[in-house]
């Protein structure tokens, strides 16, 4: 992707300003791993094992462990690496919960964890078509992530989406013992997932309010997880979960924060509760979307 400057009307490209080394990749991304991937840190530089972690990191938001490895060899096989590191940490939980708590002065429990969420995440200047071919499973673990330099200080970070046609990886792994373990331990979630068994006119519902949400600004993600489809901009805005005959949303704000003038939410901030949101709404009808809209939209 080129970059261009305007001066009025003349566009000028700004040259690409290579990353020398790794280690400078890796400093970029901790130093605003919130940020970037709305992650903490625990530790660069973690050895378990005689294998060395560049980072390892925490989702808050999905109680779960991520390791991201920093890459310029365009030679490595992600998906080779990607399942050691994930059985690395399957098979070490503890040691990987004490360092987080060494590290950060928490007292996290192995049952705080919820290990289905495991990830590894690779970071590289460029990926080859087939690295990205390779990783193209709607379930797989594993996620890459291009970084680029430029001259006038653009650093241009973006995550590669799967394809909307990308296949399950588990017919790949069951032939192979090790691979099924992992596979059959660490979920990845989809749309589908969530709307299998669900009445046609709850699914239709919840399309609105999907593109209406979408439609607030640019660069809303969306990212299913285990109880819920979380929509994201750095961090969670909205959670929606669907249920057979209504959908139930959380707004990821403090009550307080929204002018909710029609008082249509539930305060939910000492109840305990799948999103992370104080603002709890349950929907069973489009009536009031826009008005839903307005709510979300005082986050952005």
């Amino acid at each position: 992707m080129k970059i261009y400057s305007s001066d009025h009307a003349k566009l000028n490209e700004v040259e690409e300003k290579p990353f020398k080394l790794e280690r400078d990749i890796q400093l970029l991304f901790e130093d605003n791993l919130k940020q970037i991937m709305g992650l903490t840190l625990v530790r660069s530089e973690f050895t378990i094992k005689n294998k060395r972690i560049d980072t390892l990191a925490y989702d808050t938001q999905t109680n779960a462990f991520i390791i991201i490895e920093y890459k310029r060899d365009k030679n490595i096989s992600v998906v080779d690496q990607g399942f050691t590191y994930l059985s690395l940490m399957l098979e070490n939980k503890a040691d990987f919960i004490i360092e987080y708590n060494e590290q950060l002065k928490k007292n996290l429990q192995r049952n705080d964890v919820d290990w289905t969420q495991t990830r590894v995440a690779f970071v590289s200047t460029s990926f080859t078509e087939n690295q990205i071919l390779a990783t193209n499973f709607k379930d797989i673990a594993i996620e890459l992530w291009e970084v680029k330099r430029y001259q006038n200080n653009t650093v241009v970070i973006n995550q590669l989406k799967k394809s909307s046609s990308a296949e399950s990886i588990k017919p790949l792994t069951q032939k192979n013992k090790e691979l099924k373990k992992i596979t059959d331990e660490i979920v990845v979630f989809t749309e589908e997932d969530h709307l299998e068994n669900i009445d046609e006119a709850i699914v239709e519902l919840y399309e609105k309010y999907k593109n209406a949400i979408l439609n607030l600004v640019d660069g809303i993600e969306i990212k299913p997880q285990k109880y819920y489809i979380a929509f994201k901009k750095n961090s969670n805005i909205v959670e929606i979960a669907i249920y057979k005959k209504a959908l139930k949303i959380w707004i990821n704000a403090k009550y307080g924060q929204i002018n909710d003038s029609k008082k249509l939410a539930r305060d939910v901030s000492k109840i305990g509760h799948r999103g992370y949101g104080d603002y709890e709404l349950n929907i069973e009808n489009d009536n009031d979307l826009e008005y839903v809209m307005s709510l979300i939209k005082q986050l952005l």
